[in-house]
């Protein structure tokens, strides 16, 4: 049985992508790793896995800046557990066992192979399965398929760059690609469905062994994404699909520059005239993958940074409101009471928080920004509150080993004394801050746990290289490790 809703009883958790799990092939993905993974956080008391987002990726790698809000990353489907399929032949398997510097190419040709041992061996049932996936999510995933076979037909070029009648989907230039590219289209599909049963697979054995997936849902999608080739009215585009403005944030702790994120802002105004469907849709999908969701930039939903398309930075952009209020409304009336964190981090206004606490949506407290000097900086543990998620760290920020060094002596000091000059070494001070504190919910990231410097960071903000990349060797999980999580989790009554 899955366990209680981690937004109204304490419990403890891991921030995990899965491509951070261990493979011989590459990244991480959904296979065995995936699954033993999840034995080690059943063993460690950890009942909540945030997974971040897991759509295909852009070169960059940030599923931040995805080709889809919809679809799931081909990458991340487990070519171990097609061989248990029998959809990869003997040949493919000693491929598996062998793999090239190219371990991107040689994934997605080892995927066109499944797909072809799927049509020659799979049984009546799986075919039906398939057709059954494709009709219920056709709603986006026929647009996904195509744009990603007119990627390929185009050498990956963006839409904006493709022959006009495509670019503006004239019906008839659509029909005919439809016709040219079936094959490609059909891998696509198939990709999609193994994906997501793969993902099922997964979700209800983290379900069964009493941990919940905790998924991440970016406010923004990519200019070169299926969604604004094929919702262009919902964008605030030029009559030839180039943004008018982009997406970002002001200069802030991260960078004194700001960000600059390029993504293309919404017509809000178009999204409200038709009831926001293009939300209710998106929130649909993303309920039926994860227990829980962390809305990424919750900030954007009260008024957004509007940066002209021809700056190089975000510093001349402006805020603009949006009609968060109405969206949420609609959010709560269609679905109900609706099982979301708020990413509340940067620039937060009383608006912000007047909108996070009319839904009941529990924000986040970052503990490696509380220690400022101030008594009343909010991610300090007495200005915690129950309806919260407590974090050590993100994804965006340093490890908490590598802030901790980083720190000034005086500043070590401070850290020290409020945390009650603890003997042990970072980063379990921090931990023990964070399983303590009042906060429904506490997630640690996987580097945490283990005690990993700088290196190991995954993304800096603002930054576009070496993001992304780091993974985790089993041999750095030490046999106390568990047994330490596991008691601090009972200690602190989130077990």
């Amino acid at each position: 049985m899955p366990p209680a809703n981690p937004l109204i009883e304490r419990r403890a958790g891991v921030i995990l992508h899965p491509t951070s799990l261990p493979s011989r092939l590459g990244k991480g993905d959904l296979g065995p790793e995936a699954y033993r993974f999840v034995e080690f956080m059943a063993a460690s008391g950890l009942r909540v896995w945030q997974v971040l987002p897991l759509s295909p990726t852009h070169p960059d790698g940030s599923p931040y800046h995805s080709p889809s809000i919809n679809a799931g990353n081909p990458l991340l489907i487990s070519l171990d557990l097609l061989i248990e399929q029998g959809w990869l032949s003997a040949q493919d398997r000693t491929s598996l066992a062998n793999p090239a510097p190219d371990y991107i190419g040689q994934r997605h040709t080892l995927l066109k192979h499944a797909y072809q041992g799927f049509l020659h061996k799979s049984s009546k049932t799986e075919h039906d399965a398939l057709n059954a996936f494709v009709a219920q999510q056709a709603r986006w995933l026929e647009d996904y398929a195509l744009y990603q076979a007119l990627k390929q037909a185009h050498d990956e070029a963006g839409w904006i760059h493709w022959p006009t009648p495509l670019r503006d989907r004239e019906p008839t230039a659509l029909q005919q690609a439809a016709l040219d590219l079936q094959e490609a289209i059909a891998q696509v599909r198939f990709e999609q469905f193994v994906f997501f049963q793969q993902w099922s697979g997964l979700k209800a054995y983290a379900n069964n062994s009493g941990v919940q997936m905790f998924g991440d849902m970016p406010i923004f999608v990519a200019h070169d994404s299926a969604d604004v080739w094929a919702h262009r009215h919902y964008f605030q585009l030029d009559a030839a699909g180039h943004p008018l403005t982009v997406a970002g944030v002001p200069p802030d702790y991260f960078s004194p520059q700001g960000q600059r994120w390029g993504h293309p802002h919404y017509h809000w105004e178009r999204m409200q005239q038709d009831g926001f469907r293009y939300w209710m849709e998106r929130v649909e999908t993303q309920l039926q993958l994860y227990d829980l969701l962390r809305i990424d930039h919750f900030r954007g939903f009260e008024a957004h940074w509007e940066i002209p398309a021809g700056d190089a930075t975000a510093i001349n952009g402006r805020w603009v409101k949006v009609p968060g209020d109405a969206l949420f409304t609609a959010l709560q009336q269609r679905f109900g009471p609706l099982p979301l964190v708020a990413e509340d981090l940067g620039v937060i206004t009383t608006d912000v928080i007047a909108l996070r606490k009319k839904y009941g949506l529990p924000g986040m407290k970052v503990l490696q920004f509380a220690f400022d000097g101030t008594q009343h900086n909010p991610y300090l543990p007495h200005q915690h509150e129950h309806n919260c998620v407590v974090y050590t760290g993100t994804h965006d920020n340093d490890t908490t080993f590598g802030w901790f060094n980083s720190l000034s002596h005086d500043a070590k000091n401070y850290v020290d004394d409020y945390l009650g000059s603890p003997g042990e070494p970072m980063p379990w001070p921090l931990i023990r801050a964070a399983l303590e504190s009042v906060a429904n919910l506490a997630m640690l990231p996987m580097q945490d746990i283990l005690s990993l410097g700088s290196e190991h960071r995954m993304n800096t903000p603002g930054t576009i290289e070496n993001n992304w990349k780091w993974q985790f060797s089993w041999e750095q999980v030490t046999p106390d490790i568990p047994e330490r999580l596991q008691h601090l989790t009972r200690l602190y009554g989130r077990s």
